[in-house]
């Protein structure tokens, strides 16, 4: 019996991906609603917790001005949201490859635990927005001390 070399599932899955991704560039036809090149979330985010102070949570947001940058917080809620300009004139240019995207976004995550939104910090710094989230003084961990009678 001849034995043969079995595909993985996982070279079968590439495969698929390979042969939906040459139908989607066929079919593109240059509009607007067929420049999502990816289901990954813009922006990306970092999420750092420290159990007893806060949490970090770091955005990679390159070409976004901070006039069109907002923040918010809602409960355990942190909502980012803003718009990055198309980097070209789209009247004279045809896009024909699109890896980075443009236009509005609007990104919400829950946060582990509640925090002292009166305190909360944002900086911005080579394209990474970085938001320091403290965590609630009432909700952070006491160690209790035992009585022994």
């Amino acid at each position: 019996m001849k034995r043969g070399k079995t595909p993985t599932i996982w070279q079968e899955m590439e495969n698929i991906q390979r042969e939906m991704n040459r139908l989607f560039e066929t079919a593109y036809d240059g509009s607007p609603m067929h420049l999502m090149s990816s289901s990954v979330e813009f922006p990306a985010i970092n999420v750092w917790s420290k159990a007893d102070s806060g949490q970090v949570v770091t955005a990679e947001i390159p070409g976004v001005g901070m006039d069109d940058l907002d923040i918010k917080v809602a409960g355990e809620i942190l909502t980012i949201s803003g718009s990055r300009p198309t980097p070209v004139d789209q009247e004279n240019y045809r896009l024909h490859r699109q890896e980075r995207g443009f236009g509005t976004f609007s990104r919400s995550i829950q946060l582990p635990f509640p925090i002292e939104v009166e305190k909360v910090e944002a900086t911005y710094e080579k394209g990474i927005l970085k938001i320091w989230l403290p965590r609630a003084e009432y909700d952070q961990p006491r160690k209790i001390l035992v009585k022994v009678n």
